[in-house]
């Protein structure tokens, strides 16, 4: 019980009806949609052994069907989530706490901002965060933390009272380009001349194809499950998504889905996996056998800009990080998150540090919008 409202705390998302899962979802945002989260239970990347335990949270209505959600996970470490709590894990327990496990409301190794507060009516709200709150206070955790909310949701959690996190990513916008050079053209003379000559040279002894998830054939996954492998274990030691994952998307979200591959000939070197959305192209994944020159920013940047102009896309998002993405036309925007800190000294010491994280972080957001590629008007 939650704020006078009943909260069922389940053990899969894959226990939801996907079409009842879903219709929380109207904006389709492919990270909380059923078919990427079961897949994610499904495959073995969540679960026993990866220190994510699905704990999604669910209140219904009258009839007994979910009229909100949360997508949750008790963690034991804090990987896979890209917004860095490992100091206040040292700091907590160097107090004498524990910090894990902890409740984690996010899309598992999806640095991805969207819906968190799944619900047909925004009054649910309240309830969905005092039952989040409710699952840490009686199991004895030490907080709560929702990663990559949508900047909609803010004002839910501040009217719970969590604090606040900002971070920054770099997103390219789509002023209406008919094509690659009226994106070009918007640009300074230098910036556009170096991102033309980056595209020949990566080009120069490849092949690049956009592959629609349903023509992606078992190979084509093969082949990029070897340049996920060569990624994740240099970026995090070992790969945070099993194989299965990849063949379970390819049939369930194949809709979802565009795989960008370039070609030696007819051998695969590299690869760049996206998802979709009706108002976005998400880039996620990427990899290679070999190094070419600019093949990342072609593939990862430049091949998803072209997609996102010919299929009349608002923006292009593509990842965490990365302030290389600032010369290549992508802008900085605040990502957000927010913590439930149950400990009230704990609470107040995150208090005080987010407070100046946060006018940093402003500070820099601004300074990197003045250091874009776009021509002065």
């Amino acid at each position: 019980m939650a704020d006078g409202v009943a909260a069922e705390l389940l053990t899969r998302v894959s226990d939801v009806l996907p079409a009842e899962w879903d219709a929380l979802n109207p904006r389709r945002n492919p990270f909380v949609s059923h078919a990427f989260l079961s897949a994610l239970e499904e495959s073995g990347s969540v679960g026993p052994g990866t220190g994510w335990s699905p704990a999604p949270l669910i209140i219904r209505d009258g009839a007994g069907h979910p009229a909100a959600a949360l997508p949750a996970y008790l963690k034991t470490h804090s990987q896979g989530e890209y917004v860095f709590d490992h100091h206040w894990a040292d700091a907590f327990e160097r107090a004498g706490g524990r910090y894990y496990p902890k409740l984690q409301v996010a899309a598992p190794f999806s640095p991805v901002p969207g819906p968190r507060l799944l619900m047909r009516d925004p009054a649910q709200a309240a309830s969905l965060l005092a039952a989040a709150e409710a699952v840490v206070d009686q199991n004895g955790l030490s907080s709560a933390h929702a990663t990559f909310i949508d900047s909609s949701e803010l004002e839910f959690y501040r009217a719970a009272g969590w604090l606040i996190r900002i971070g920054t990513q770099f997103h390219w916008q789509n002023r209406d380009y008919g094509n690659f050079d009226d994106f070009l053209a918007a640009l300074s003379s230098r910036k556009r001349k170096a991102i033309r000559k980056e595209r020949v040279a990566a080009q120069a002894s490849v092949r690049i194809e956009q592959i629609p998830g349903t023509e992606i054939t078992t190979e084509m996954w093969d082949a990029f499950w070897i340049f996920y492998q060569d990624t994740g274990a240099r970026k995090w030691g070992r790969p945070y998504l099993t194989r299965s994952f990849f063949d379970i998307i390819g049939d369930s979200m194949k809709d979802s889905i565009v795989l960008f591959l370039a070609y030696d000939d007819a051998t695969p070197v590299a690869g760049a996996l996206n998802f979709t959305s009706p108002d976005c192209l998400y880039g996620r994944y990427w990899g290679c056998t070999r190094d070419i020159p600019f093949l990342h920013f072609e593939l990862c940047y430049y091949q998803a800009v072209d997609y996102a102009i010919a299929h009349g896309m608002p923006r292009v998002e593509a990842g965490a990080q990365g302030e290389h993405k600032l010369a290549r036309g992508y802008e900085p925007v605040p990502t957000y998150s927010a913590h439930y800190i149950a400990n009230g000294g704990f609470r107040a010491a995150v208090a005080d540090f987010l407070e100046r994280e946060t006018q940093a972080m402003e500070r820099e957001i601004e300074f990197l919008g003045e250091m874009g590629p776009f021509k002065r008007l």
